[in-house]
């Protein structure tokens, strides 16, 4: 698995947690930035990862601003994105269950270093569970066509 991350100023913390995280996992991941703590348009940052992941040049995607929301938001505007927002581990196991998200997005103003690491370990150790799920995915395939 290949994953693509990125951050605002708001995020950075979390995202550095996450990298060593993955390092851990031995996923590889490529870093879209931010790299700095003056403040950054989450946009710029969204983008890049939602298209890498449209394109299917990474696997997956993981955003992180300060409350997820903005991240998340933008990244969904790019067709064949499935981002989820996720402040627990539930929520995190459900959206790649029952969603087949492929960014997760999370908010470092919501959630502390341990408690991302866990929720992006479950995200990216569980798999998607088709079946009636997969008929859902695909109505809202549709909507964007």
């Amino acid at each position: 698995m290949k994953v693509a991350i990125g951050s605002d100023h708001g995020g950075i913390n979390i995202k550095e947690e996450l990298k060593a995280l993955m390092d851990e996992m031995n996923i590889q991941y490529e870093d879209v930035g931010c790299t700095c703590s003056e403040s950054v348009d989450y946009p710029d940052y969204a983008l890049p990862v939602a298209q890498k992941v449209a394109s299917k040049e990474v696997d997956r995607g993981i955003l992180i601003c300060g409350t997820g929301i903005g991240m998340s938001i933008a990244a969904n505007k790019v067709k064949g994105i499935r981002c989820a927002l996720a402040h627990d581990t539930f929520s995190a196991k459900a959206t790649r269950e029952h969603n087949d998200s492929n960014i997760l997005a999370m908010g470092e103003r919501v959630v502390g270093p341990g408690l991302a690491r866990e929720i992006a370990k479950i995200w990216l150790e569980t798999e998607f569970e088709g079946g009636r799920h997969a008929i859902r995915v695909d109505k809202i395939t549709k909507l964007e066509n």
